[in-house]
């Protein structure tokens, strides 16, 4: 089984209302990654801050929403938040390692598996990673959204064990007549609408909030890791965790069904570029056999999509989503052969790829999984 724990905290638990980085907090955290490395796992942790801290040393109040601003209060406060980080992991005798990551290192396969290799060689080497977004160079369009998306991506990437989406609460809260009340467990496959969220308010400082960390752990579940939501604040949450402990915050009950690395990547990592509506024929033989994509089976598309590009694949009447797969054509090739059979496309495009997307590159949407 993998040992591996990556653990997530957020802007307001590690930022004061000054703008000052809680020391404490760090303190605190630091010892309780430190205390689940002795009981035999390895850790990772996924640290915002770094606009926070920024701001705070640029004396600005709130989140500014130009990203020059954004992006210049991130070059300030990272290195800070680093230091922070290393300096407490050091009084421990751990070695920290500065990790960060844009969404596009991940969207790319070749730079996902560097990724990973690289986070696996630091944990083979006992170094602590402190991963973060990129968000110096990162645009709009190409960011994780939060942390959290950031959390749960690197936790699949490493078939993390467990992940732990550290909080200002105690974990996620449902609605109900008497008040919010906590969610204790979630099983395998429970969407986030369904589960009755309370509104609790996104977080002061950072860009999540409870449906961000529902999403994030969902996606962590999905693809086969535990994942807890609690305190940040509380003593001894992570080491109790790592240990096996229950009823700590609200547990994401993993999946079953183990997926091969790629078809993990494929799944969370990497962006649909197109959408392909199919026959009802194609959707049973994708859901029901296994096979490939042929052109036969399109009644229509969307996007601009080219070979290698992921696209998004939907029933005939385009409501509900059969998988996701990469495309073996481009949207403009498709134009000349849909509708067509296999006998027909070999006359007419000699050479041409006979498949839409490849069996061995396609994924099913979670419901259809089981």
């Amino acid at each position: 089984m993998n040992d591996v724990l990556v653990a997530k905290l957020g802007s307001s638990t590690l930022v004061g209302a000054d703008g000052r980085l809680r020391t404490p907090v760090i303190e605190a955290r630091v010892r309780d990654l430190v205390a689940a490395r002795r009981g035999g796992g390895r850790v990772v942790l996924v640290s915002s801050g770094a606009i926070a801290c920024g701001l705070g040393r640029l004396g600005m109040r709130g989140r500014p929403t130009a990203l020059p601003d954004l992006q210049a209060a991130s070059a300030i406060g990272q290195g800070a938040l680093y230091t922070r980080y290393e300096d407490a992991l050091a009084t421990h005798g751990a070695v920290a390692a500065q990790v960060l990551l844009t969404s596009t290192d991940l969207e790319r396969r070749a730079s996902y598996i560097n990724a990973r290799n690289t986070l696996e060689r630091l944990l083979e080497l006992d170094a602590v990673p402190i991963v973060n977004e990129n968000d110096t160079t990162a645009t709009d369009e190409l960011t994780f959204g939060d942390n959290d998306v950031l959390a749960a991506q690197v936790a699949i990437l490493l078939r993390a064990r467990l992940l732990v989406l550290l909080t200002e609460g105690d974990g996620v809260y449902a609605a109900g007549p008497e008040g919010p009340a906590l969610i204790g467990e979630v099983p395998p496959g429970a969407r986030p609408e369904d589960l009755g969220l309370a509104n609790m308010g996104p977080s002061r400082l950072g860009r999540g909030g409870v449906a961000s960390k529902v999403a994030a752990a969902s996606m962590a579940a999905g693809a086969g890791v535990r994942c807890v939501v609690a305190s940040g604040a509380a003593e001894g949450v992570l080491p109790a965790l790592a240990g096996g402990a229950a009823g700590i915050g609200t547990a994401f009950l993993p999946a079953a069904r183990a997926e091969s690395a790629f078809k993990l990547w494929l799944r969370h990592a990497k962006p649909v570029m197109g959408r392909v509506r199919v026959d009802d024929g194609a959707a049973r033989a994708l859901r029901g056999r296994g096979t490939s994509l042929l052109p036969v089976g399109v009644l229509a598309w969307e996007g601009s999509f080219g070979v290698g590009d992921a696209v998004e694949v939907l029933d005939a009447e385009g409501d509900a989503r059969v998988g996701k797969g990469v495309a073996a054509m481009s949207a403009d090739e498709l134009g000349e052969v849909a509708g067509l059979r296999t006998d027909e496309i070999r006359r007419r495009r000699p050479g041409a790829s006979e498949e839409v997307i490849h069996r061995d590159q396609f994924v099913l949407d979670p419901a259809d999984v089981g």
